[in-house]
């Protein structure tokens, strides 16, 4: 790898298996817009990363499972992670903690064998609990403060793709996506 990362990032990033995020924030830019449906009622949407979402798909395709805890109910983002394919998918969940727990249960993985981004206090618990833990840049002084590493783009513009090609080359699948696109020299 040519990046220059922190002092053991890259050896974290190989053993991951899974990657759980926050949503708002870290998939989204974390604004939330109120639109009206046909029938006039008002209803909640987001904007999500295209680039962000096809890193999560080669995710899939080489085996790591992703998942989201989030607070807030959407589904916006219910159907953003079908088309991205995540194992997991909580919403309405403040308190992640029993949620993660559930997680490695059903997944078979240990802590250390999981990646987590996160970009405000409700997510320092599971990162404080993560093989790996990532702040989005626009993260809380005290949520980066927590983070093995912190992505150089901020949620909802980049950041989960950043994370993906970590583990990706981390783990040495970076060239087989290169080759599949044909996007090697």
């Amino acid at each position: 790898m040519t990046e220059t990362f922190p002092a053991g990032v890259v050896e974290r990033a190989a053993r991951i298996r899974l990657l759980l995020m926050d949503v708002d924030g870290v998939l989204t830019d974390g604004k939330l817009y109120n639109v009206p449906d046909p029938s006039g009622r008002m209803v909640e949407t987001k904007g999500f990363d295209s680039q962000d979402g096809i890193a999560l798909q080669w995710l899939s395709w080489k085996g790591i499972r992703t998942g989201l805890i989030s607070g807030r109910v959407s589904p916006a983002t219910e159907e953003r992670a079908r088309q991205c394919r995540f194992s997991y998918i909580y919403q309405g969940h403040i308190e992640k903690i029993p949620i993660f727990e559930e997680i490695l249960r059903d997944a078979g993985v240990q802590p250390d064998e999981v990646a987590y981004i996160g970009d405000d206090l409700t997510d320092a618990v599971i990162m404080r609990r993560v093989g790996l833990a990532i702040a989005t840049a626009n993260a809380r002084p005290e949520v980066k403060r927590l983070a093995h590493w912190v992505t150089a783009n901020p949620g909802g513009h980049g950041a989960v793709r950043e994370v993906a090609e970590l583990l990706l080359k981390a783990q040495g699948h970076w060239e087989d996506i290169l080759r599949k696109y044909e996007a090697f020299e």
